[in-house]
């Protein structure tokens, strides 16, 4: 089971820097709580939310994300399996 702490928090962080995500916390006017800068790569999600709002932005992004496994070190690759497996993000195969 997924659990929404600071230390998941940090899990989801260091998978997006694996697969050359910046991700930015700050102030904005976003209608949705981030915003997503594609050709660069970088997301910004407003820096108010807290950790398990945080954590849902991410999970939404990556699963509209094509994430590279090859990317990924042991521990990323097993905690998207993880994801994967309670459904907490879309298999891009099933789009």
């Amino acid at each position: 089971m997924f659990k929404y702490t600071r230390h998941s928090l940090k899990k989801l962080e260091t998978l997006f820097e694996e697969i050359d995500f910046t991700i930015r916390y700050e102030k904005g006017n976003f209608t949705s709580g981030y915003a997503i800068v594609e050709d660069r790569n970088i997301i910004v999600i407003n820096k108010f939310y807290d950790v398990e709002g945080r954590i849902n932005v991410l999970l939404d992004i990556l699963g509209q994300t094509e994430v590279p496994l090859g990317a990924l070190g042991e521990k990323s690759l097993k905690l998207y399996k993880q994801l994967e497996k309670n459904e907490l993000i879309a298999d891009e195969e099933e789009e």
